[in-house]
């Protein structure tokens, strides 16, 4: 067990080139900086305490600060043991003020007490990536829940979580799926992962990915980009799914679609991003070749079954960082990268920042609606609300430089209206 302090990072001394990392990352995100500017002079967030769970990141900091500066305390912890940038960690706890407990590579034990030091805080509101921290205060911190007023989620695999929660009756306050709006999916999910898994990829293995067989699990809005970011350098791409109008969509964008186990035979590097649990099982690494790459970026380290391949292998060896090669019985060598965690942010940095730009102010645009709205809000997972997900597209183009058209009273008028038709 940690001390109880108001952070536990790898070193202190890294605060200032993390400092360097945070002003640099805030450079690319120019909406949240309009946000922060508002919230300095409105104070929005004056007696709120925000605990958060999402990843230690220079864009993640650039959150904090602005939750900060609209007069939140916030505690934060990291919501994947590979995902923490130690150098900004060790400057949000010393050069700005935010209980910070994250340090990369940390092990099981230690990333859930980091997450009940940010319980200990007594959150009037959540934020999570990944839903670690509501589960834990619905499981072991039941004491704190009436005083929790509502939370956020940041990413597909919490919202299923918490679905799945309120289904069960288990969920105890409302929490808005920033996940789902549009100005995150469509542009985080699609192009941050698709840019940045093929950035962890090629990190940790410097593999060539053009004329390579490149299988992506999944075909929602990461397996989307992912897709068309492999096959922009010059990869085969194989899709695989089981939803068949995804699958179907897959085909029609030009990918072969089969089968994992069709096409586990043929495939250079397979990478899951469905949210699901033992996607390559082993009846597909019993069919994979020999130095076959696996990696992962969904939230958790369950869509490779490890277990599995920790049985079939006789030796490991960790010839690259981030690089696990397991030996089989029936000598085949197959690497898993980043021990099956999130391969974007356990070997590269994560998504960069001009999309988080996007996310991120959801996330402050969505904690301001639910400290000034939690009363109206029923328990449950909720949308976000309309006017936030337009807000934000609104200011993104605007910093952009981009001009759009508006509607004239005339046709507001007609799409309001049903009487005319065919002239």
């Amino acid at each position: 067990m940690i001390t109880r302090v108001d952070y536990d990072v790898a070193d202190l001394a890294l605060a200032a080139e993390g400092d360097g990392l945070i002003g640099w990352a805030g450079r690319e995100m120019p909406v949240l900086g309009l946000i922060r500017e508002r919230f300095q002079r409105e104070r929005p967030l004056d007696g709120m305490r925000i605990g958060a769970c999402l990843h230690v990141t220079s864009e993640t900091a650039n959150l904090a600060i602005t939750l900060k500066a609209g007069g939140a305390e916030v505690r934060l912890c990291a919501s994947n043991p590979l995902s923490t940038q130690d150098a900004v960690a060790a400057a949000l706890a010393r050069t700005h003020g935010v209980a910070t407990f994250a340090v990369k590579g940390e092990e099981s034990p230690r990333y859930y007490d980091h997450i009940q030091a940010v319980l200990d805080g007594h959150p009037n509101i959540t934020m999570d990536d990944g839903a670690d921290l509501v589960a834990e205060l619905h499981k072991g911190r039941t004491d704190l829940l009436d005083g929790v007023l509502a939370g956020t989620e940041e990413t597909t695999t919490g919202v299923i979580r918490l679905r799945a929660m309120a289904r069960a009756s288990a969920l105890r306050f409302p929490i808005i799926a920033v996940n789902e709006a549009l100005t995150k999916h469509l542009f985080d999910n699609r192009y941050g992962t698709g840019q940045s898994t093929l950035d962890g990829l090629i990190r940790a293995t410097n593999l060539l990915v053009a004329g390579r067989t490149v299988v992506v699990c999944g075909y929602g809005w990461c397996g989307r980009g992912l897709a068309s970011r492999a096959s922009g350098l010059g990869a085969h791409v194989v899709v695989t799914e089981v939803d068949p109008t995804r699958a179907l969509e897959a085909a029609m964008d030009g990918f072969r679609v089969m089968p994992l186990t069709a096409a586990a035979p043929e495939a250079d590097v397979v990478i899951t991003v469905t949210g699901d649990i033992n996607v390559v099982d082993r009846v597909h690494l019993e069919a994979l070749k020999d130095g076959a790459i696996i990696a992962n970026s969904g939230h958790f380290n369950d869509e490779i079954n490890l277990s599995a391949l920790d049985d079939m292998s006789v030796d490991v060896n960790t010839p690259r960082t981030f690089v696990q090669s397991h030996r089989l019985r029936d000598g085949r060598t197959l690497h898993v990268l980043a021990e099956g965690r999130l391969l974007n942010l356990a070997a590269a940095e994560g998504h960069p920042a001009a999309v988080m730009d996007m996310s991120f102010a959801n996330q402050a645009l969505c904690v301001e609606h639910v400290a000034r709205h939690h009363d109206e809000l029923a328990i449950g997972v909720h949308d976000v609300p309309p006017h936030i997900d337009s807000e934000v597209a609104r200011l993104k183009l605007a910093a952009m430089g981009i001009r759009i058209d508006t509607l004239t009273k005339e046709q507001e008028r007609y799409l309001a209206s049903w009487e005319s038709g065919t002239s």
